[in-house]
Formats: C-alpha cells, structure tokens, sequence
C-alpha cells in the first residue's frame, strides 16, 4: 500500500474514536496488529496494540506513546498507522496489563 498519498491525521484526531481498531502495519507494509485502546488525548498518548495472534485470539497488547506511531487515513476515509518497529520487536515488548 502506498502511504504517501494518505493523510495525517492532526493532533487533535489522536483519540481513542479515531484510533482504537485502526490497523497498524510496519517497516515492509505487513500488518503487525491492531490499536485495541487508547489512553489520554493528543501527542502526549499511549496506544495499545494487539500484536500477532489470530483472527483476535492470541494476541499480546503492548503499549507504545502515541508518536511512535504514523497515524493516517486512506482515500476512503480508513484510518490506519504505520511504524517502523517489525511484528518481532513488538512482540519482545512487555505486555501491558489494563
């Protein structure tokens, strides 16, 4: 998929109604996980992604802040989030418990 035409979205989108579900895919554009929940609000955030697993079962959450993640939406209006961390890296983080 080519992101470059995507828009970013602006501080004031990064919220838990704009994020949580959005896909999050990495540095070779395969999808790495999901944003599962979302706490505070703007640039200051943490995101939580399920990482790995499948078809929801499995998954690990980790947490990550907000600029670690390139949040956009897509032609149709999608959002979604790009990193540069692979699945692996993800999944060597610690798990976040709620």
């Amino acid at each position: 998929m080519d992101h470059s035409a995507h828009t970013p979205l602006r501080p004031e989108e990064l919220n838990a109604s704009n994020l949580e579900g959005a896909s999050v895919y990495g540095p070779d554009d395969s999808s790495i996980g999901k944003v599962s929940h979302f706490h505070g609000t703007g640039a200051t955030s943490q995101v939580v992604l399920d990482v790995g697993g499948f078809l929801g079962l499995g998954a690990k959450p980790v947490a990550l802040d907000v600029t670690q993640l390139n949040f956009m939406r897509d032609e149709s209006g999608t959002v979604h989030a790009t990193t540069t961390m692979t699945k692996d890296e993800l999944k060597n983080l610690p798990e976040h418990h709620h």
